[in-house]
């Protein structure tokens, strides 16, 4: 099977569902391997079987927690392990709670820069101790538009995206020399993902308890409070995500390193 990432080998970590299973299934589609870690075995199992039943390329599923430095050291050994290299990483685990500041739980807060910031700083880590004695190597993290903007009632969250651009530059300058290029994808709201849509811990619901939506009365409001913000009229989808992730992984960026590209249909220019 071909691709534009044809016989790469992939490692991402959050892969088991939604965002992380679909960016999955399109680097095989486009010719990879996949190592795929999350912290939800039986879910990442069946990404993994899915993943060579339609790709027919390899995948393994790998169960880690992103802040646990041994569980991430040995999610890139395993995939030198089983593949022979590690080409391409994707740091897509994490996770929101959203809250008011004055009523924020501490350890949740702590919780989501544990994740979304630590977890991404020890896929660096590890991604590139076996990348660099290739002299080759594309880091990808899925950051979002509140690492450009701060969000009300969502400040974990924002704060451990904003680190996440400020890591990713630091990284990227590190390791130019290197051959490694480090970048990151902003993504707009996924407003037709479970991530937004479950009924009890999606963030329509979040975003309505924690009244982040000034005069919202229904989920449906708060819904409609976020379509109306982008100028293109329509929440972002997987495909728009991968789309532009199968264009970092590749050689046509490859003078491109240290950038965070917003994916917003226009909610985000900076």
């Amino acid at each position: 099977m071909g691709g534009i990432l044809k016989d790469q080998v992939a490692v991402v970590t959050g892969g088991a569902q939604g965002l992380g299973e679909a960016i999955c299934l399109r680097l095989a589609r486009e010719g990879c391997d996949v190592v795929l870690s999350d912290v939800q075995a039986e879910a990442g199992e069946a990404t993994a079987a899915r993943i060579t039943r339609e790709t027919g390329r390899r995948a393994r599923f790998f169960k880690a927690d992103v802040t646990c430095e041994a569980d991430v050291s040995a999610l890139f050994d395993s995939a030198v392990q089983q593949f022979g290299k590690a080409d391409i990483a994707v740091a897509n685990a994490a996770i929101l709670i959203a809250e008011p500041i004055e009523t924020a739980n501490a350890e949740k807060w702590r919780a989501v820069m544990n994740v979304n910031l630590f977890g991404y700083f020890l896929t660096c880590k590890h991604a590139v101790r076996v990348m660099r004695p290739r002299k080759s190597g594309v880091i990808i993290q899925i950051n979002s538009k509140s690492g450009k903007k701060g969000s009300a009632r969502n400040s974990a969250y924002a704060a451990s995206k904003f680190g996440g651009i400020g890591l990713t530059q630091s990284v990227a300058l590190e390791l130019a020399e290197d051959g490694i290029r480090v970048n990151a994808i902003c993504p707009g709201n996924l407003l037709d993902s479970p991530l937004w849509t479950d009924p009890e811990k999606g963030l329509f619901v979040q975003y309505f308890r924690a009244g982040k939506v000034p005069g919202a009365e229904s989920v449906e409001d708060v819904r409609r409070y976020y379509v109306d913000q982008v100028p293109m009229r329509r929440g972002c989808t997987y495909d728009d995500v991968c789309n532009v992730l199968v264009f970092l992984a590749s050689d046509q960026a490859a003078y491109m390193t240290g950038q965070a590209i917003n994916v917003t249909g226009g909610q985000e220019m900076r």
